[in-house]
């Protein structure tokens, strides 16, 4: 039985991914820090569910706590390591940048020094679409140069990615970064949009629509999201003996066993859309509060899925008003409403 290990598994993707891998036959065991971002009650709930399953196991643990994770790691000796836990949420790197910088720099380098010592299989790190910044050629794709960040999330996801590089140059350590397209579905995060929308519009409150709504974005839902990780797992990177070796398309390093590779729908969704679609499945209308374009933010995301076809046969295609029912289900039942 396959050992992984997953960082962030009381979060919103790290709940799903757990459960998918369990499901799967693996043997995992989650690392999480419990942080009150938002509401910690949703995510020991999170926990409480995966603990039903006796092929999990978790520790309650900050990333900074470099040697707590060594003894963890050490003890579960993973043959896989999904590293999903980071400060979240473009808009609150706004106020808070500093806790980017603890979480996001220092937790990931804790995790890739473990990976290093216990030359892990495959070491696999979420990254986001916020690293494309400003880049204006859309589709997104992985061969296009991503060094116009405009969040200190943006920033610190970046540097994670160059840091995985060099971890992977330097010690051969097979590397693979996911960048996550607006994830959305069951479970999901209450800062993230389609969790406030549902949640004022079923309270009669307004709801903010940045840029007057024009604006895109590649919703994923996270059921096909955990399932391109889990089919990544063994899409294992190698070094290259050449420049020559990689395949059109392909983002692996010339000198390193690394790659990124985006994680979407492969499709734009307008703001307006996806408003839609909440009021149709919730059978309500929503009070709309226009508003400016806020600070940092980007008017369009859109992925080019084809390098995740190609590695593992697998596109995400879950359309947008059927993952906003699976969320409304879930809200409704889990606060009664």
């Amino acid at each position: 039985m396959q050992r992984v290990l997953i960082t962030g598994t009381a979060g919103f993707i790290g709940f799903h991914l757990a459960k998918l891998l369990l499901a799967e036959g693996f043997r995992v065991h989650g690392y999480d820090g419990m942080t009150d971002y938002y509401d910690v009650a949703l995510k020991r709930r999170r926990h409480a569910m995966l603990l039903q399953d006796p092929n999990f196991s978790a520790t309650e643990g900050m990333l900074e706590d470099h040697e707590a994770f060594d003894r963890v790691a050490d003890e579960v000796a993973p043959k896989v390591i999904v590293h999903l836990a980071a400060q979240a949420g473009v808009r609150y790197s706004l106020e808070a940048p500093r806790t980017y910088l603890d979480s996001n720099i220092t937790g990931t380098f804790t995790v890739m020094e473990a990976a290093r010592r216990l030359e892990v299989r495959h070491l696999l790190m979420a990254s986001t679409s916020s690293v494309y910044g400003a880049n204006e050629t859309r589709p997104y794709s992985e061969d296009q140069k991503a060094d116009t960040q405009l969040t200190i999330y943006a920033a610190t996801k970046k540097a994670n990615e160059s840091m995985g590089h060099a971890y992977a140059h330097l010690w051969n350590l097979p590397t693979t970064m996911f960048r996550f397209f607006t994830v959305y579905g069951p479970w999901g995060r209450p800062d993230l949009a389609l969790f406030k929308f549902v949640d004022a519009i079923l309270d009669g409150r307004p709801i903010d629509i940045y840029n007057n709504g024009d604006m895109y974005r590649d919703f994923t839902y996270v059921g096909d999201l955990v399932r391109g990780i889990h089919l990544l797992i063994d899409a294992v990177p190698e070094r290259p003996e050449s420049p020559e070796d990689i395949a059109p398309g392909d983002s692996l390093s010339p000198v390193a066993p690394w790659r990124v590779v985006n994680i979407g729908n492969g499709d734009m969704v307008r703001l307006l859309d996806f408003v839609d679609a909440i009021e149709a499945c919730l059978g309500q209308k929503a009070i709309r509060n226009y508003m400016g374009m806020q600070k940092g933010d980007v008017p369009a995301t859109w992925a080019d899925a084809d390098l995740l076809q190609s590695l593992t046969g697998y596109k995400p295609q879950t359309d947008v008003r059927d993952g906003i029912a699976e969320f409304v289900a879930w809200y409704r039942d889990y606060y009664g409403k």
